[in-house]
């Protein structure tokens, strides 16, 4: 790593030890973490790693955001996945896809923390089938009418801003993938409706609601390119996110194994510390493994994308070991703890139900593999 990385991930490592690791118990516990974060975040530089500074961003590389975000992960997977979805997603369309005047409008604010960013793909029945999507928008003079609903939104209520995908072909012409819009929709927008707040397993502290569009309408200046490109834009700004929720679980698997470390070194049965038994050494050695590789494959897959490769499999890659990886070491955390692995009380309990997630969200473990298949013979 370069000095300027290490200062990066140290500086996230101590925001993350400082701000989050103390409250995530209680975040966790109340659903909810305070908006004072995310200005905190933004003010450090971290919502706006991947912009130029042009647009008040820092201009970094994947490599290097990817590392800061598994320090925010090992402090509170939470407040990593807002920091993932912002980075990863909103902004990294706009800045793609975006005109001029969307970058200056949306980017600067977004990279400052002054706004947080969201992206509404996925509907109740269009979920891994996501080109199934079935909002509408409806072209008018100046804009579009948007009608629909969206599910299981990070930061839909929260955040400030969101990017969604909305079909711009007419339900007489259907036009599959190449029939959906990208839409800014700012959150305060009349007709924007945020409906229930899922009460979840685990990353309870971070808000995922289902949102409706209510004959909202969205001007033409918000419209994000091609009216016809939207799902590929969201593929696109997919890849990026897959390694954002590889990075997250890492560091969610990193804590694990931290604190399973410290226990088998206190913890005393048959007159010595655990971590003497074979046993144990065992399972410590085979979790630090899967991190570790999980790490390593996060980082080919940032270094493709820096050098301008095509990384979609790589990513997917990337996303499904380091969250299967999360899982089992997670798993295996509870199992050091013993019984008190089980309660509320010792924090390998939240990281377990944390890590579940990360199987499921930007793509399941089944869709990663069937990318991954389609990419190999291509």
């Amino acid at each position: 790593m370069t000095e300027e990385q290490l200062q990066i991930r140290d500086l996230a490592r101590d925001f993350a030890e400082g701000e989050l690791r103390p409250h995530a118990e209680e975040w966790d516990r109340e659903a909810h973490f305070p908006r004072e974060i995310i200005q905190k975040l933004g003010e450090l530089g971290f919502l706006g790693m991947l912009l130029p500074e042009e647009y008040d961003g820092l201009g970094l590389d994947t490599s290097t955001y990817l590392m800061a975000l598994e320090e925010i992960a090992r402090g509170d997977a939470s407040v990593a996945v807002a920091m993932s979805v912002h980075n990863s997603l909103p902004t990294q369309m706009i800045l793609a896809h975006g005109s001029e005047e969307q970058k200056e409008r949306w980017l600067k604010p977004m990279a400052r923390g002054e706004m947080l960013g969201g992206f509404a793909l996925s509907e109740a029945d269009a979920g891994s089938d996501a080109a199934a999507l079935a909002a509408q928008a409806r072209k008018v003079d100046g804009g579009w009418i948007l009608n629909g609903t969206k599910a299981w939104i990070t930061n839909g209520g929260f955040g400030d801003v969101m990017v969604c995908m909305c079909r711009t072909d007419t339900p007489e012409n259907r036009r599959g993938a190449k029939g959906i819009g990208a839409f800014i929709v700012p959150t305060n927008t009349e007709g924007y409706v945020v409906g229930k707040k899922e009460d979840k397993m685990g990353q309870r502290a971070s808000e995922t609601v289902g949102i409706a569009f209510q004959e909202m309408f969205v001007p033409d200046a918000q419209l994000l390119g091609d009216p016809s490109m939207g799902f590929i834009y969201a593929l696109q700004g997919l890849d990026g996110g897959r390694l954002g929720i590889a990075a997250l679980a890492t560091g969610i698997a990193q804590s694990a194994l931290e604190h399973s470390l410290r226990y088998a070194d206190e913890r005393r049965q048959f007159g010595t510390a655990i971590r003497e038994f074979q046993g144990m050494q065992f399972k410590l050695a085979d979790m630090a493994t899967r991190i570790e590789a999980g790490r390593s494959l996060v980082q080919r897959a940032a270094q493709a994308k820096d050098a301008g490769e095509k990384v979609s499999r790589l990513s997917s890659m990337a996303k499904l070991f380091a969250s299967e990886g999360a899982m089992y070491v997670t798993t295996q955390a509870v199992q050091v703890f013993g019984g008190y692995g089980y309660v509320k009380e010792y924090p390998v309990e939240r990281l377990f139900r944390d890590a579940k997630v990360t199987e499921i969200y930007e793509g399941a473990s089944e869709i990663q593999r069937t990318v991954i298949a389609r990419e190999l013979y291509r």
